[in-house]
């Protein structure tokens, strides 16, 4: 009868083989798809106000999920004092999914079209507004609505005809600006950072002056030694008695 261990040991060692493949391709997608969220992410931040209100942005419009950013205010209350107040808006996107490339066009325009109203520094319900379209409430306190990105997106337009619908220029432009701006703030940002910690360093102490060593160029005189007394002239010896 013939063994059939041969067999069943190579039928495993495949199994292995397949899962370890597929469990190193999982795990390189989830690596690379964090990465492409948190650059996309931090590109965003100032428009979006915060780190959490960026990631927010790219995970919803990326997942087609809620959306929910917060926005923090500086309230003065009746006895003089202030405080903070954090208000929550949560929507749900007006598109499904989007790729990372359609996330960073739909923002640059929402941003773009906010911009031309004079609003850099949105809130949570302008950056809604701008998206799915709504009313913004400007400086000055009038109104402005807005037809929203995402809105004309769901509609059928392309990105490139939402951003002439929208009177930003041309979609290339709009996109290029952003990143240039974004480009611009995070390496002021960097530059900030640096400063700052440059100035909390210590000063070096500065040492005090070391004694200067004497000059040993030139070295002291040698005592001169007394002259050795000439020795008396030994008379010739008389000769002895005899001689």
């Amino acid at each position: 009868m013939k063994s059939h261990r041969p067999v069943l040991t190579a039928l495993a060692a495949g199994l292995l083989a397949a899962f370890a493949a597929s469990a190193f391709a999982a795990g390189g997608t989830t690596t690379t798809t964090t990465t492409e969220s948190s650059k996309l992410a931090t590109t965003y931040t100032t428009f979006a106000g915060s780190d959490a209100n960026a990631n927010a942005l790219v995970d919803g419009l990326r997942n087609g999920t809620a959306i929910t950013l917060e926005t923090t205010s500086t309230v003065k209350n009746a006895n003089g004092t202030t405080s903070t107040v954090t208000t929550p808006t949560t929507f749900q996107p007006a598109t499904g999914k989007l790729g990372y490339g359609n996330v960073n066009i739909a923002l640059a325009l929402a941003e773009a079209d906010l911009g031309k109203l004079g609003i850099t520094d949105p809130t949570a319900a302008q950056i809604e507004a701008a998206l799915n379209g709504g009313t913004v409430t400007l400086a000055d306190g009038s109104t402005e609505n807005l037809q929203g990105v995402l809105a004309l997106r769901a509609q059928g337009e392309g990105w490139g005809q939402i951003s002439k619908t929208l009177g930003t220029g041309k979609l290339g432009d709009v996109v290029s600006a952003s990143k240039t701006r974004h480009s611009q703030a995070g390496a002021t940002h960097m530059q900030h950072g640096s400063e700052m910690a440059s100035s909390n360093r210590p000063e070096h102490p500065v040492h005090p002056d070391r004694p200067q060593r004497p000059d040993v160029s030139q070295h002291p005189e040698m005592p001169q030694h007394p002259q050795v007394p000439h020795r008396p002239d030994i008379p010739d010896h008389v000769g002895g008695p005899g001689h």
